[in-house]
């Protein structure tokens, strides 16, 4: 969700194209296609616009698996639709509505308690996405990049199997591929109710009608951006903390963070895990937790219930085992060396699916320079 994780793998991308376009032998006519690409996000879109500059026959497929709760969008992968661009603009509606506070100090009448609406909010969010998600599809064809709307899997190493929302199969060859599938949002599924009733960041920059009262779970980067915004435009909202907020970054700087946001109205349960989501007959979500400290149950209703603890890559389903493509069976991530190469030579994984081992260097053949 990151500007400077999006520039880095641009960077990362091309590293990986001059290796793959100019280290191995070419054999026209052999393959469908010199390169297939398979995911429609920040690296998928990056390479495979860079490859057909550099002259190679480029295909792109993309297929959004609807979320648990139905969520579906377009191209452009996590950041246009689900990240950064939509995170952005309702941080923006956020700030405006301080600024609108503030106004009044600066001889501006407004209303002593202005309120925000949702659902205006969100359709012009969405309507933006749809619009970037149109010119990507543009960019594509201007490159001569097939871009095809199905989801993509190894049949063998140079075979990908295409699969479209209505079920029908092609094939496809290819002298190169490259997966580029990303992540999704994890489900805490050992805790009652939580896929029932729970959404995640995949589904709340979609939602038709406000959240209105909110728990968020968990205290990665992308829970506090969730509940920033969700305070800012003045809904109450709880962050619900295991242990630390921003695990793995500066916590003296976490901590500047989360005193902010407890300044501007975000509340925080600290030392507490969900043990239970139950829906109740007015239809608000009762949720069940263990204070870590005093060991002590305790309940509240929310509206909404956002989960925030973490994402999986997107590698189940890309049958990547099957040709030999070693993976880190605990993260469920690509094993690649420096250049993004996976242990088959033709194959590449990029971005969030791709783990860098220095040491696995005995798993990749010797490739010709």
């Amino acid at each position: 969700m990151a500007a400077f994780s999006r520039g880095r793998q641009r960077i990362r991308t091309l590293y990986c194209f001059k290796t793959l376009i100019f280290t191995r032998n070419y054999t026209a006519g052999k393959f469908d296609y010199d390169l297939v690409v398979i995911g429609g996000g920040s690296g998928g879109l990056a390479c495979s616009k860079e490859a057909a500059q550099l002259g190679q026959r480029v295909a792109v497929l993309d297929y959004v698996e609807p979320s648990l709760k139905g969520t579906k969008w377009g191209l452009g992968g996590t950041c246009v639709n689900v990240g950064c661009i939509p995170k952005k603009l309702m941080h923006q509606a956020a700030l405006l509505g301080t600024a609108v506070k503030d106004a009044r100090k600066y001889g501006w009448q407004i209303p002593e308690s202005p309120s925000h609406d949702w659902s205006t909010m969100a359709e012009a969010v969405q309507n933006h996405v749809k619009s970037l998600n149109w010119g990507h599809r543009v960019q594509l064809q201007d490159k001569k990049v097939k871009y095809l709307n199905t989801k993509g899997g190894l049949v063998d190493e140079h075979t990908v199997r295409a699969v479209n929302a209505k079920g029908k199969e092609t094939t496809m060859t290819a002298k190169n591929i490259v997966f580029a599938t990303g992540g999704r949002p994890k489900y805490p599924a050992h805790v009652p109710g939580a896929v029932e009733f729970g959404i995640t960041s995949d589904d709340v920059f979609w939602l038709k009608e406000s959240p209105k009262k909110t728990l968020v779970v968990g205290a990665s980067y992308v829970a506090l951006e969730c509940a920033g915004f969700l305070t800012g435009i003045g809904l109450d909202t709880t962050v619900m903390v295991r242990s630390i907020a921003l695990r793995g970054f500066d916590q003296q700087m976490s901590g500047l963070v989360t005193d902010y946001m407890e300044a501007y109205g975000t509340k925080f349960s600290w030392r507490c895990t969900p043990k239970q989501v139950k829906k109740l007959p007015s239809g608000l979500l009762q949720v069940t937790w263990m204070d870590l400290n005093t060991k002590e149950e305790h309940r509240d209703t929310f509206h909404s219930v956002l989960w925030a603890v973490g994402r999986a890559p997107e590698t189940k389903t890309l049958n990547l085992e099957k040709v030999g493509v070693e993976m880190n069976k605990e993260t469920g991530k690509v094993i690649v060396a420096a250049d993004e190469a996976t242990s088959v030579p033709n194959i590449f994984a990029i971005g969030d699916i791709a783990e860098v081992l220095p040491k696995c260097s005995h798993i990749f053949p010797a490739r010709p320079r």
